[in-house]
């Protein structure tokens, strides 16, 4: 038995390892390489895909699907929701959002017996107030955790009702098919807050009309205070409160002059609209997808393609993009190993969501699949940094 626990405790404090995500049958996913994939499964209200490929040395995408209840009570409301976090400087925020977030939701929408864009908002604030907590309490012996953020990409469908929600620059788009073409259309249904964008820089100059160097533009790429790219995330808190700009904090990450006001932001952009029979199916994506796709090159290889697999192909297809851009063979592309194989492209994290129009619109009250998905096929602990062995991996049944 003390053999036993030694390997645990070996397992735990062990590099980071590929090989803790659960492998086999497509119940909790696939493995092959650093690509993780659930090829198919079904949600309250259609069928879904999950894909997952990492690239940093840790993983910093995190993602999740829940379907069922979307509160704490027996009595609804029901529906979907899906997550996709795109975490910088670290996985420590998006695994605390893919831990945190949803439970919130829930909490709020008990609170309200219903779902709305202000329950979403709330969680996303609730999450953020979260994580500061935790950067607050690690700040004398971890004070990095203060430059650690997460984009945050949520959609839920209730009720017939789609809501998106989202913070930094993931995306998510909607295939909508023209009945008398037969030809899809994308439509991006996410704001971006990324500041490449021209609006998105006019925003952040007239929250800030006193400082002149809100953004600056560094080695050919915008960035906020020529630190970030992004304007609105979940973390990122040594851009957002003063006590935690300073010693000891990295000297790349203070600023010389205090912070008066947050720079940036965690509020949502949040829209909501009624689906509609011709919608077909939604593309959730970190930016790492898009980086190599437009909206309609996305909707057109999910839409020419069976259902089964969509993720996969879209996160194969992106990857075989990426190898090309460097001239090398797709096949060399996946020999590299995490880490070094951020230079060639991001962690990518791929959700499609097909949408039946009879389940769409079918009465709360019908019961449908309960599932709760993760991206990578293991629930991480968020005090990790590194995950620890499956009772599998280590002989133990």
């Amino acid at each position: 038995m003390l053999s036993v626990l030694m390997n645990l405790l070996r397992a735990c404090w062990r590099p980071s390892s590929d090989r803790y995500v659960h492998s086999g049958g497509d119940s909790v996913g696939r493995q092959e390489g650093l690509l993780w994939y659930k090829d198919t499964g079904q949600h309250w209200n259609g069928e879904f895909s999950m894909a997952v490929v990492q690239a940093n040395n840790l993983l910093e995408d995190q993602s999740q699907l829940e379907s069922g209840s979307l509160s704490n009570y027996d009595s609804g409301p029901y529906g979907t929701f899906i997550g996709v976090y795109d975490g910088h400087g670290g996985p420590e925020t998006a695994r605390f959002v893919n831990d945190h977030l949803f439970r919130h939701l829930k909490r709020f929408a008990s609170e309200q017996k219903s779902m709305s864009a202000d329950v979403i908002r709330k969680a996303f604030l609730a999450t953020e107030e979260g994580f500061i907590s935790v950067v607050s309490r690690r700040w004398s012996t971890n004070p990095q955790f203060a430059a650690v953020g997460s984009c945050c990409l949520v959609g839920v469908i209730c009720d017939g009702t789609l809501y998106i929600a989202n913070a930094g620059d993931s995306r998510a788009v909607l295939g909508r098919l023209d009945k008398a073409t037969g030809e899809i259309s994308a439509l991006q249904l996410s704001t971006e807050h990324n500041a490449s964008i021209e609006s998105v820089r006019q925003e952040l100059h007239a929250l800030h009309p006193e400082d002149p160097h809100i953004v600056v533009l560094k080695h050919n790429v915008w960035r906020v205070k020529g630190l970030i790219q992004i304007s609105r995330s979940i973390g990122d808190v040594y851009l957002k409160r003063a006590e935690f700009n300073r010693e000891p904090l990295f000297a790349k990450f203070r600023l010389r002059d205090p912070i008066r006001r947050p720079i940036l932001s965690a509020e949502p952009a949040i829209s909501t609209q009624a689906l509609q029979p011709h919608d077909q199916f939604l593309i959730f994506a970190s930016d790492g997808l898009w980086e190599h796709f437009t909206n309609q090159e996305a909707v057109e290889m999910v839409q020419k393609h069976q259902r089964n697999g969509s993720a996969k192909r879209l996160v194969k297809a992106a990857l075989q993009e990426a190898a090309k851009k460097r001239e090398m063979r797709y096949s060399d592309l996946k020999k590299i190993d995490r880490g070094v194989r951020r230079h060639f492209h991001d962690d990518i994290t791929v959700v499609v969501v097909f949408l039946d129009t009879n389940l769409v619109s079918r009465a709360s009250s019908i019961i449908g699949p309960t599932i709760s998905v993760r991206g990578g096929g293991v629930t991480i602990p968020s005090n990790t940094l590194a995950p620890c062995a499956t009772p599998v991996e280590l002989g133990i049944t």
